[in-house]
């Protein structure tokens, strides 16, 4: 009798056994798949700010582990001013940036200190995505492949999130529109523009180093180089896994960071460059006209003129030849600023100084006349502050013929 009461306890605890073991594997999974909800990963936006370098806003991708307390912001915008010939580094673009690692808080910090907002756009990954994506950061971060050559068109702090998170994704991500296609009608030149409008200098500056490339259309995909363009077409893209089902790309945007930072108005009271170039224009007319009034050369305002034009054709001809920047050559600028105007300054002041004919001011007389005519069929758009300039050296040129012709 108690032999068969051992037997019925065996039985059930056999029992009992078998059907804790799927229980346990299920408490395994439950397990793993909390483990992947407990992690995030957020693309973040930042606006605008009054350098020139973070005019066009900031991209970075934050990861949130509440599990293990990590909140941490993976930065591919890191670059040391401290560098070694850096200004020229620049120039040439072989600037080097590099990936670095700053916790949440210290980010937001530095950007609420600095009245820059942020919009965050969480993303919709699976676990496998998320646990891709943070190897591969993991792996980006290793000291020898956190730094990385900067384009500022093709790889730079947005590109690289971009070219990660479409890595990580178990499928492909299907953008709301044709990426690859140029028929957006818009150019590196519009957008350079448009991102440095209340901010004339840099502007201009911009404008003056690029060329005629800068002005043919780019793809939308292109254009995503600006952190504002990423999260507007991420904000429309889904998400196509490996068997054909759509999700959204982004679960949720929200605007975590609000500075209530009212923009710097910079056009408020300072003069343009534009408007200064006008106002140099009326003087130099003015000036001209009364020394050809007076047989005067007045060779001090020709040495000031063709001595800055032939500075800027220097740094003009420098980039086109020498810069990796792309859209940066050809440039048609430089039939007005070009280094001709330092080499042939001595020979031409020395003839104008004695009223003689200058054949420089007259081969200069011709290449701007022709430049202003054919100002609109160039295949490069100028800002307009280069046809006061233009004019200035041409009103000095035409100044040197008169004056030889009426001391005859």
């Amino acid at each position: 009798m108690k032999l068969r009461y051992f037997f019925f306890i065996i039985f059930f605890l056999s029992l009992a056994a078998g059907k804790a073991q799927p229980t346990n594997a299920r408490l395994a999974a439950d397990n793993k798949e909390t483990k992947h909800d407990s992690i995030r990963f957020s693309l973040l936006t930042c606006a605008a700010g009054e350098e020139i370098y973070s005019l066009f806003g900031h991209t970075a991708i934050r990861y949130e582990n509440y599990t293990q307390g990590i909140d941490w912001v993976f930065n591919y915008g890191v670059f040391d001013f401290d560098t070694p010939n850096f200004v020229l580094r620049f120039a040439l673009g072989e600037t080097d940036y590099q990936l670095g690692i700053n916790d949440y808080q210290s980010f937001a910090a530095q950007y609420f200190q600095t009245g820059r907002d942020v919009w965050q756009q969480e993303l919709n990954l699976c676990p496998e995505e998320k646990e891709k994506l943070a190897a591969l950061l993991k792996e980006n971060y290793k000291p020898q492949n956190r730094v990385y050559r900067y384009n500022f068109f093709y790889d730079n702090c947005a590109t690289r999130p971009r070219d990660l998170i479409e890595k990580a994704i178990e499928g492909s991500i299907q953008y709301a529109t044709d990426m690859h296609t140029t028929d957006t009608g818009i150019a590196f030149r519009d957008i350079l523009r448009t991102y440095s409008k209340d901010h004339p200098w840099s502007r201009l500056g911009m404008d003056l180093c690029m060329g005629a490339k800068a002005d043919l259309p780019i793809s939308r995909r292109t254009m995503m180089f600006v952190p504002f363009y990423l999260r507007e077409y991420f904000g429309q893209a889904q998400i196509k896994d490996n068997k054909g089902v759509l999700r959204p790309l982004i679960l949720e945007e929200t605007k975590i960071l609000d500075t209530h930072n009212t923009p710097h108005d910079n056009n408020s009271l300072a003069p343009t460059p534009q408007q200064l170039a006008w106002v140099l224009l009326i003087l130099v007319n003015t000036v001209t006209v009364y020394g050809c009034m007076r047989r005067k050369s007045l060779w001090g305002i020709d040495l000031i003129l063709f001595l800055a034009a032939g500075v800027a054709g220097c740094i003009l001809t420098f980039l086109a030849l020498f810069s990796q920047h792309p859209a940066v050559s050809p440039n048609y600028l430089l039939f007005v600023f070009h280094p001709l105007h330092l080499l042939c300054l001595p020979c031409m002041l020395k003839k104008v100084r004695k009223g003689r004919l200058s054949r420089y001011m007259m081969a200069n007389l011709v290449v701007l006349t022709f430049f202003i005519l054919l100002w609109a069929v160039i295949p490069q758009r100028f800002d307009f502050t280069v046809l006061p300039l233009a004019l200035c050296l041409l009103v000095r040129s035409v100044s040197n013929l008169t004056i030889y012709k009426t001391t005859r």
